[in-house]
């Protein structure tokens, strides 16, 4: 017999009745019923009922076990009655008797309980993640990853690509984020950097005339945490392909994408990828105040300005006296009381607006009525304009917010999110996607009046050299992303391969021809050599998988994450260098004030 087990805890049935088997794993629970000692030995796979009682010859070994101890035990197999057979486990018409037992690996007391998926503090977890990691969430969130991932390797090779691995030392690129900088032994006062993406080693494949990449890479980012983020870094289906348009990569990976949620998405609708829509910056920003929008949400934000052009409400007739300022409406369907407009203009309050104007629209028995003090100021006519604009009825409610959009757009998009779930309008049962398109290229700095990349500075203005003679802000890109249930999952774009272009964009946003030929020249020589037209994406997997798993918290599905201080507990980093490591990379750390 195999010196720790025959076999796994998940095997055994009413066939294995009767033979003798060695199992190996961890206490889960341990139960005394007058006498008779009940342990739930778990491992990977699953979970075996085992018992002992003083007819054993080793149950005064057994009465010493506890939770969490790794023990190896050998035993016969014995059917359990039919009022005890246990449905739930798919051992759970049989036990084992012990007849052997040896530890394997004691436990001292437990500064977390693997049993019964109890909620402990976050740092606790991340402190004792090896711990926590046995718990049965946990073990079925990293099994999905590793399945997930699997299906995506499959589904790439399918398509015909090839997986190549590109370096995790190299130079600093601007990515949108800040770079983690490794000092350099051999070459005092220089740098590495950890790639932020494989970006310029994947469109120099591209050149090199490899038709078609992908690989699964980490990415390092020096970024403020969020729950859907992680602070260090993380992983990507990088892909990349030649000779392609836009929607040569949409239709590419869109299939990929849709395979994997309607593989592991527990049953959850997804739309066919041929019907996924593709919504310009402009109008998400407009509709949904965010370029993420959760579409299983039906609520659309109207520019509604005209109504209150002139009107009695003075806050928002003067407010339109000023350039680029509007008034958007969020409708808010089976909203139209009071109690609950004045619950939502106290969450407005809350994050740091003066309010939010409503109107609702109620029954009066002689007819609708519009109520709430913005239909006091701009009066039935207007109020009725409004109304059928939003295509709103009894029972129903609209609420408003005015400025320049860039001030409280992102505020708008919350109080969406917020509305579809406080008002049950959400699609709780889908997965629902849209591409993203038409971003800017370019973004002005309000206080400095300076132009920067909004997004990829290696993308393709669309329209060329000749898009990049006029303002910078009107400017579009063959930009896109993937958006699903109000997460951005892919980011990608048509690249821009020609030097000349290249050097022209970077130019509007600051980058002397110098600058750009120091940092970039590896990929600025090679496109004077030939470089097709290429475009491709990154889909996020931690993010894919958090969507999967059912969790908003990313840290949920990265097997040893950092906390929200970018802190590994567990292995205690950052860590200060010693000594002698700072005098061979010719280092010093200068005290923090």
């Amino acid at each position: 017999m195999h010196a720790y087990r025959s076999h796994t805890c998940a095997d055994l049935t009413k066939d294995n009745v009767g033979e003798t088997v060695r199992l190996s794993g961890w206490v889960h629970r341990i139960r005394d019923h007058g006498g008779i000692l009940f342990i739930d030995l778990r491992d990977h796979y699953g979970t075996t009922q085992v018992l002992c009682d003083p007819d054993s010859p080793v149950f005064a070994q057994v009465e010493k076990v506890r939770a969490e101890w790794c023990i190896r035990i050998d035993g016969t197999v014995k059917a359990r009655a039919p009022e005890l057979v246990n449905a739930k486990l798919p051992t759970g018409e049989v036990e084992v008797f012990v007849r052997d037992l040896e530890v394997l690996g004691q436990a001292q007391e437990l500064p977390l309980m693997v049993f019964g998926e109890q909620e402990y503090p976050e740092e606790t977890r991340l402190k004792y993640r090896y711990l926590d990691l046995r718990r049965e969430t946990m073990q079925r969130n990293m099994v999905l990853r590793s399945d997930v991932v699997a299906s995506v390797r499959q589904r790439m090779w399918g398509k015909g690509f090839k997986e190549f691995q590109t370096p995790i030392i190299t130079a600093s690129s601007p990515e949108g984020a800040r770079d983690f900088l490794v000092p350099s032994r051999l070459h005092p006062g220089k740098f590495y950097a950890l790639p932020q993406a494989p970006q310029q080693f994947k469109q120099l494949i591209m050149v090199s005339g490899y038709d078609k990449y992908f690989q699964i890479a980490p990415c390092f980012r020096d970024e403020d945490p969020r729950a859907d983020r992680s602070p260090t870094d993380f992983y990507q289906l990088d892909m990349e392909m030649s000779f392609v348009t836009q929607q040569d990569v949409f239709d590419t990976i869109s299939p990929v994408i849709a395979g994997v949620f309607e593989e592991f998405g527990g049953g959850k609708a997804v739309d066919d990828p041929a019907s996924w829509p593709q919504i310009p910056y402009k109008d998400a920003a407009l509709k949904y105040g965010t370029d993420k929008p959760d579409l299983r949400n039906p609520i659309e934000m109207q520019d509604v300005s005209e109504h209150f052009r002139g009107s009695g409400f003075a806050i928002f007739a003067k407010l339109l006296e000023q350039d680029g300022t509007e008034i958007r409406a969020i409708p808010a369907p089976t909203g139209g009381s009071r109690k609950f407009c004045d619950r939502m203009n106290s969450w407005a309050q809350k994050e740091g607006l003066p309010g939010m104007g409503y109107i609702f629209w109620r029954d009066q028995g002689e007819g609708m009525e519009a109520a709430g003090p913005l239909a006091k100021n701009i009066g039935p006519e207007r109020t009725e304009a409004i109304r059928q604009q939003l295509g709103l009825g009894v029972g129903d409610a609209a609420f408003f917010l005015g400025g320049k959009p860039a001030s409280f757009q992102k505020v708008a998009g919350r109080a969406r999110d917020v509305l579809g779930h406080e008002l049950g309008l959400i699609d709780e049962n889908r997965f629902a996607f849209a591409w993203i398109v038409d971003f800017p290229i370019y973004e002005k700095d309000e206080e400095t009046g300076e132009i920067d990349f909004e997004h990829n500075p290696f993308s393709m203005p669309q329209g060329g050299m000749d898009a990049l003679q006029g303002d910078p802000l009107a400017v579009k890109g063959f930009q896109y992303d993937l958006a699903c249930n109000g997460y951005e999952l892919v980011s990608g774009a048509i690249r821009n391969h020609k030097p000349e272009v290249m050097l022209k964009a970077f130019e509007i946003a600051g980058y002397g021809e110098d600058e750009v030929k120091n940092r970039f020249g590896a990929l600025y020589n090679a496109f004077h050599y030939g470089a097709p037209p290429h475009g491709g994406c990154a889909a996020g997997i931690d993010r894919i998988v958090m969507l999967l798993a059912g969790t908003s918290n990313i840290r949920e599905v990265i097997m040893f994450p950092m906390n929200q201080r970018a802190e590994d507990l567990m292995m205690n980093a950052p860590s200060d260098p010693s000594t002698d490591q700072l005098m061979e990379l010719s280092l010093r750390v200068i005290p923090q004030e």
